[in-house]
């Protein structure tokens, strides 16, 4: 898999304004909402930052990956929820400020935590005499710019504009689902050569982490005796990442073609396994 200017410009940019439509879409109200349902938030962020990477660890030492695509998994595992999580709750009758609140909240951490926690998977599955390094502070600096930047900006934008902010929110909140597919489609295509063997290295472990999570979440909610919208919006926010954020982060951040294979594969996946488990809460 090349890394090209799809990964190194056209991504990063389209995550920036993927940042900012959800930023359109947030008021300081939307906080409230973190202390209004503490225990659905603590059961989704326990999920998401804790659970999730456990998980994803697991996987990769299980399925015997190689260095860089058990890298890549963690990249996954450790990207917050996105438009897409959120679209699921919706279409699936969850708690949708809960996933928004949900989606802020882990974003606004992620770019402190998944720079300390990759390198330490890099030092990990490939060692410390690596030719790939991700500085620390850099990529905290970079990860700030690309995701809390536009997001705070859309609040802004919000609160002087609304009914601007209105039209276009919905207009990116659509865009950033279909750039994604179609962002997969095109990686797929420009790398078809290839595209078995990226499923047989990779295939089996996504999918595996993308369902495990996606239970997990929303059992984890159960046994909290959370009602039946909240347990689906944190089935929902744990199970399904923001792939364009790992795909940044491998492809454009570490500059790595192999650590983008993870991502790549889930985002084929997670839309019929997202459908699939969506049709198994509402049954």
């Amino acid at each position: 898999m090349q890394v090209d200017v799809v990964s190194t410009v056209i991504l990063p940019f389209s995550l920036f304004l993927i940042m900012f439509g959800l930023g359109l879409s947030l008021s300081l109200a939307n906080f409230a909402q973190v202390f209004k349902a503490p225990k659905a938030v603590g059961i989704g962020f326990i999920g998401q930052m804790l659970v999730l990477p456990v998980v994803a660890f697991i996987v990769a030492k299980s399925f015997q990956l190689a260095p860089e695509i058990s890298v890549g998994l963690m990249i996954l595992a450790l990207a917050p929820g996105g438009a897409t999580s959120n679209m699921f709750t919706y279409l699936y009758k969850g708690d949708v400020a809960l996933s928004i609140s949900l989606t802020v909240l882990v974003s606004f951490i992620t770019p402190f935590t998944i720079p300390i926690i990759v390198a330490l998977s890099m030092d990990h599955f490939m060692g410390s005499d690596s030719a790939f390094q991700l500085p620390v502070i850099k990529t905290i600096i970079q990860l700030l710019v690309i995701t809390v930047v536009p997001v705070t900006t859309g609040m802004f934008v919000l609160s002087r504009w609304p009914k601007l902010a209105g039209n276009v929110e919905t207009f990116i909140k659509y865009f950033s689902i279909l750039f994604l597919f179609f962002i997969i489609i095109y990686l797929v295509y420009r790398d078809s050569d290839n595209m078995l063997g990226y499923f047989a290295q990779a295939g089996a472990a996504s999918l595996v982490l993308n369902l495990v999570v996606l239970f997990a979440g929303y059992f984890m909610a159960k046994m909290a005796k959370l009602s039946a919208p909240q347990s689906i919006t944190i089935g929902f926010e744990v199970g399904i990442q923001n792939g364009t954020l790992a795909l940044v982060i491998a492809g454009s951040l570490i500059g790595n073609e192999a650590m983008m294979i993870p991502g790549v594969v889930y985002g084929l996946l997670m839309f019929a396994t997202g459908t699939g488990f969506g049709w198994w809460v509402k049954k």
